[in-house]
């Protein structure tokens, strides 16, 4: 029973998470580009969906805290970086900068990925390819 429900769970996590991406337009690049424009015709919207996202994290990273191991699998796997480096900030600017220039996160991009428009999939070819470039640079997160 263990070892199924350790396929079920990521699986039913990633439809639920699918489904919510689309339900709230944060697979459509206009609205989280109206979303980042403060300064012009700002859609605050999405900002719900980011709430929501915290609130229930919070929540269960506040349950998980009290368990001595996960309900479906052996070990948390808890972030092994924990301090405010050059290397987080440097890494967060450079997310939040192509997440500002395409209106697009890694997420909505794949799943957008089954439109087969040819920006998105150009889109995930320089995500993956930014990936390497700053896997053999900067080295791996430890």
């Amino acid at each position: 029973m263990n070892k199924l429900m350790k396929m079920i769970t990521p699986l039913l996590a990633g439809v639920i998470f699918g489904l919510g991406l689309l339900v709230s337009g944060m697979t459509n690049p206009e609205k989280v580009r109206g979303f980042l424009d403060l300064f012009g015709n700002w859609q605050p919207a999405l900002m719900a969906v980011m709430a929501s996202a915290i609130v229930i994290f919070s929540i269960a990273y506040g349950l998980s805290n009290k368990m001595k191991q996960p309900l479906f699998h052996s070990i948390f796997h808890r972030p092994s970086l924990t301090q405010l480096d050059a290397r987080l900030l440097g890494g967060a600017a450079l997310f939040g900068i192509g997440w500002g220039m395409v209106g697009l996160c890694p997420g909505p991009a794949l799943l957008n990925i089954m439109t087969g428009q040819e920006d998105i999939l150009l889109f995930i070819f320089a995500l993956l390819l930014g990936n390497r470039i700053a896997h053999y640079t900067v080295g791996p997160a430890k």
